[in-house]
């Protein structure tokens, strides 16, 4: 975790929760392309942009690009299972291969670090808090937020710009 006197300059420095509850540090994501979304199982959004992730990861796996799958149960309670019903929806249902992280808030007074980060990093057209499931934020192999996209946003309509970041060296 970065102190409090020096902003974090990328997403790796930050740890996180596995869904099992144990420490990940984003560290070990250097020199992988991230797509880091918040998830939810019970929302309109869900079949396409899991379906369309699981495709996109399948595609772009062995090139470098990482899916981080952050749960969050903030928007209307679409995600209300535990960490391991939320595993096992998307592992079973959709064939997620990624990694699910523990459930978090991504806006607010308790709002995960890494959501600050990336908020802070990438504002969107109506400011910084997410708006909704599966808003997603494309990261470089430097941990850099390159890009943000709106939860409407199909997974699919990214691969250019993902392509893009997997190409540079």
């Amino acid at each position: 975790m970065a102190s409090q006197s020096s902003k974090p300059q990328s997403v790796h420095e930050f740890t996180v929760k596995d869904a099992k509850g144990n420490d990940v540090n984003l560290g070990i994501y250097k020199g992988k392309v991230l797509l880091i979304v918040n998830v939810a199982s019970q929302c309109g959004l869900t079949n396409s942009n899991y379906t369309e992730l699981t495709d996109l990861y399948q595609k772009y796996k062995d090139q470098g690009l990482e899916i981080l799958a952050f749960p969050c149960n903030q928007f209307g309670s679409q995600e209300p299972g535990s960490n391991e019903e939320i595993q096992q929806f998307a592992c079973t249902r959709f064939k997620a291969e990624y990694p699910i992280f523990d459930k978090v808030d991504v806006n607010g007074s308790n709002s995960a670090p890494i959501y600050n980060f990336l908020k802070s990093s990438k504002g969107s057209l109506f400011g910084d808090n997410i708006k909704w499931n599966f808003a997603k934020f494309l990261i470089d192999k430097e941990g850099h937020v390159v890009d943000r996209y709106a939860p409407t946003t199909s997974p699919l309509s990214m691969e250019k710009d993902i392509k893009k970041l997997l190409e540079k060296a």
